[in-house]
């Protein structure tokens, strides 16, 4: 593997471990307010890299030591892409019956790390 595939895993891993732990202590409301926050930060070469990241997200879950939620899952896809420079969206949405709620991003308006039509299941509440 690649040294930046590997540093894109590594840094997805420990972006799971942080909203992990921000779930665990503030709940919701602290892991809405980290993805509000952060900021894009500019990068040259961005092509093609929104579905090389949600990759390593990907297979940061399949390392993670416990089942990781979406909104775990879909808050560190957002500030890791947005740290490299790729305006991404974290979306929360619900159904009504059988009521669930559901987060997955979004660049473009296109659901990147969840089925395209995903935006049509759930009723969106939140953008951030």
């Amino acid at each position: 593997m690649k040294r930046s595939v590997l540093q894109a895993i590594l840094a997805s891993w420990l972006l799971l471990l942080y909203f992990d732990c921000l779930m665990r202590l503030g709940g919701f409301a602290r892991v809405h307010e980290a993805v509000r926050r952060e900021k894009m930060i500019p990068e040259a070469n961005i092509h093609g890299r929104d579905r090389e990241l949600s990759h390593a997200i990907d297979l940061a879950c399949v390392l993670y030591f416990k089942p990781v939620l979406c909104l775990q899952r879909s808050a560190a896809l957002a500030l890791l892409l947005r740290r490299h420079g790729i305006e991404a969206e974290m979306v929360i949405g619900a159904q009504l019956l059988p009521f669930l709620a559901h987060a997955w991003v979004e660049v473009g308006g296109d659901a990147i790390n969840d089925k395209p039509y995903v935006g049509e299941i759930f009723q969106v509440l939140e953008r951030c």
